[in-house]
């Protein structure tokens, strides 16, 4: 076997189509399927069940998928370490961010990193905490910066602590809580809650916040974005527990500490074994963070 198959035969696994997998791949769909063929003979075994609507992997293509994504990165890895020691950083980079992160400027950084790396194919996206995590640890992603509850294990990963950030209600200036200088969660009750997604770890933050208190939250919105959370509050639908943030038409929203609020440990954390790439992007994140 050689690469080009394994290139070839995880393309129509992540496509689902031999016809995609060839237009991805600059080749001709005869000849990808005659090269996966080849593989297979090799293997002993089919690794895709073909329909004239699907492809499916096999029980054998399962097993041979991860395999051959870590052959694949392996291979470009040694291009990007070799680049690396001869001064040039190359490759891509691939950064995750929860959408409330505001302790450095992350556009900003990857904007000066793409000035110094400009050979770095980067990548930006944002996800929720518990999803971030696991895209470092199985190297779908290089580095995240995430918000979890104290208490939580991050592991798998290498990982800094950036800061404890006490979390903040906001609240439409309709509503009589907006004018007090403090609020605890019991003055809660019964207010239409708008929080992150069931089962998250940003509403894992809330949830043991409220069962330390002994009170039960009224979720009415649920949501997965800040914007979306910060415009359910703005029309006066409901109340939100966020980080401290900045945010625009302050005459409609005020921001209240709450006593006995939740808190969320902020990181950043990135692979075990990190690419020239990573490295230096981090460099560049602890340049930011201290000269916040």
């Amino acid at each position: 076997m050689n690469l080009r198959q394994i290139e070839f035969a995880v393309a129509v696994a992540e496509e689902q189509s031999f016809t995609r997998a060839a237009e991805r791949c600059h080749t001709v769909q005869s000849a990808l399927s005659h090269q996966i063929a080849k593989l297979e003979d090799e293997l002993g075994s089919k690794l895709f069940e073909r329909t004239s609507r699907s492809v499916r992997l096999t029980v054998a293509g399962q097993a041979f998928l991860p395999v051959a994504r870590q052959m694949l990165s392996a291979q470009s890895r040694i291009r990007d370490e070799v680049a690396a020691a001869s001064g040039t950083v190359r490759g891509t980079l691939t950064v995750g961010t929860i959408s409330t992160f505001t302790h450095v400027d992350l556009v900003d950084v990857l904007g000066r990193f793409h000035e110094r790396y400009p050979d770095v194919d980067i990548r930006f996206y944002q996800g929720m905490s518990e999803n971030l995590v696991v895209d470092v640890r199985e190297e779908r992603s290089d580095v995240a910066f995430l918000g979890l509850w104290p208490g939580e294990r991050v592991e798998g990963v290498n990982k800094q602590i950036i800061a404890d950030e006490d979390l903040v209600a906001i609240i439409p200036l309709s509503h009589p809580l907006s004018r007090e200088s403090s609020i605890n969660l019991l003055q809660l009750v019964g207010s239409p809650l708008v929080d992150f997604y069931a089962n998250s770890g940003a509403r894992r933050q809330t949830a043991e916040a409220f069962a330390a208190a002994g009170v039960k939250p009224r979720v009415n919105f649920e949501v997965s974005h800040i914007d979306l959370l910060e415009r359910i509050v703005r029309r006066g639908l409901a109340i939100g527990l966020v980080p401290r943030f900045d945010f625009d038409a302050c005459d409609k929203l005020a921001m209240v500490p709450v006593e006995d609020g939740p808190v969320r440990r902020v990181y950043a954390v990135w692979g075990n074994d990190p690419t020239p790439a990573a490295v230096a992007f981090m460099g560049m994140v602890r340049e930011a963070l201290e000269g916040v």
